[in-house]
């Protein structure tokens, strides 16, 4: 059950290409946004879809594939962390978000 824990995956479409960083010790960071969508009825009878939006993090070896393969509109599918992690923008307020640290990532599909 140890693999249970603090584990996420996803499927859905790519809101950029990857914005990826090289470090000096030939390390690789990609960040990526993926879009995931729901549709329901309401009680009207109307279609209604919600789209969340996830940043992502892939590092070393993932960050250089997504470089070299992912493309804005690719669907994939993703297995990783949450994260959470804060900071104080220029103006001195605490700001907090989430991110998924990508373990495995799958390319379903092409742009759509």
């Amino acid at each position: 059950m140890n693999s249970l824990r603090n584990s996420v995956r996803l499927v859905g479409n790519l809101g950029m290409d990857p914005e990826v960083k090289s470090f000096d010790n030939n390390k690789k960071l990609a960040r990526l946004s993926l879009a995931t969508s729901e549709s329901y009825k309401n009680d009207k009878g109307e279609k209604v879809t919600e789209t969340q939006w996830h940043n992502l993090t892939l590092w070393g070896n993932l960050a250089k594939f997504a470089e070299d393969d992912l493309k804005k509109g690719d669907t994939i599918a993703i297995e990783g962390r949450l994260k959470n992690s804060n900071y104080v923008d220029k103006d001195g307020n605490k700001r907090y978000f989430c991110e998924v640290v990508v373990n495995e990532f799958i390319k379903v599909g092409g742009r759509s």
